[in-house]
């Protein structure tokens, strides 16, 4: 059996997208002044954009451990990761703050993160359309 046809692969991306944005939104809230420092981001932008992170953990967390995953709401997860990719860049494309080397780093690591993930989300929804056991929900 492939690694993409088992059962537990989708919410096995959704665990690991709810890991993910908890440790970087953990992180932007107890450090944002060190990390607006370092990154040349608005320290208002990073405890937003952190605290919004560790809510989110929580929604894919309850997402992933579902028996059946939210198929349509891990759609909508799988769109808001592509966004939130295009959102990074223009960030970085606009020239609106002083990035860093580092906050540049920092950005397109979490662009190239949630890319990852929406490309292995879209797969799982994919590979489990039809004769599955998931439902649409």
């Amino acid at each position: 059996m492939s690694v993409f046809a088992s059962p537990r692969f989708l919410p096995n991306v959704m665990w690991a997208d709810a890991a993910s944005c908890a440790a970087t939104g953990a992180l932007q809230v107890a450090f944002t002044d060190a990390l607006a420092r370092l990154t040349g981001l608005p320290a208002p932008l990073l405890m937003g954009t952190g605290v919004f992170l560790l809510a989110y953990a929580a929604l894919a967390a309850f997402m992933a451990s579902r028996s059946t995953p939210p198929r349509a709401l891990i759609g909508l997860v799988v769109v808001g990761n592509f966004g939130w990719a295009v959102a990074c860049v223009a960030l970085l494309v606009s020239g609106m703050f002083p990035v860093t080397a580092v906050g540049v780093a920092w950005v397109l690591a979490q662009a190239v993160c949630v890319i990852v993930l929406a490309e292995l989300q879209w797969t799982g929804l994919r590979r489990t359309r039809g004769g599955s056991n998931m439902a649409l929900a």
